[in-house]
Parts: structure tokens; C-alpha cells; sequence
């Protein structure tokens, strides 16, 4: 399966449509290893997050792979949040979250 490229993606957005926030978004986009999660952290910063419902509509289409999954897990743990609490600081639905802890944790 094809990926896109994403940080070839967001040097182009960078480049043309927000060229004064390129100092915030280099670190991430000059990473060897750039994961899901870096795109998401891009997307904060270019586009600043709202929480409203035009961003639970966001997250319909995305996909995570097992490596990012276990991240966000990771971060729930780390922080002692519920699925409500992680679910809502990623923008997913709970039970997205709770089908990750149950395929991938038990």
C-alpha cells in the first residue's frame, strides 16, 4: 500500500499558504521517522484546532496504524485519562478508543 507523502504535502501548504509559520512546523517535518501523529500535530498548527462540530467530522476518515494506536494509548496511560478525556484531546470517538484497548490490550 501506497502512503502519501505527507511531508513533501505539508512543505508545499508551508510554503504557500503559511510561510510565517514554518519556524513552528520545520521540527516536525524534518523528522526521519514522521508518524500519524506528527500529521495531526501539523494540522493543529497550520489550522488551529476548533471543537466544535466540523472537527468530530474530521476524524471519520482517518486511519492510524498499530504503531501510532499504541502511541495514543501510551499517552492514555501516561496521563491517567479515560476514553472520554483521550478520545476528546485527539478528536476520536470513545469508542474508537475502546475498540483499540480491547483489540490491542487484552
Amino acid at each position: 500500500m501506497i502512503k502519501p507523502d505527507y511531508q513533501k504535502i505539508y512543505m508545499d501548504l508551508l510554503k504557500m499558504k503559511f510561510p510565517e509559520k514554518e519556524k513552528d512546523c520545520l521540527p516536525l517535518l524534518n523528522k526521519k521517522n514522521f508518524s500519524q501523529l506528527d500529521v495531526i500535530k501539523l494540522e493543529s498548527i497550520l489550522f488551529g484546532t476548533t471543537k466544535n462540530d466540523k472537527s468530530l467530522n474530521n476524524g471519520i476518515h482517518r486511519s492510524y496504524d498499530k504503531s501510532t494506536i499504541f502511541k495514543i494509548l501510551d499517552y492514555q496511560k501516561k496521563n491517567n485519562l479515560n476514553n472520554s478525556e483521550l478520545a476528546k484531546h485527539y478528536g476520536l470517538s470513545r469508542n474508537t478508543v475502546a475498540k483499540w484497548k480491547k483489540y490491542f490490550l487484552v
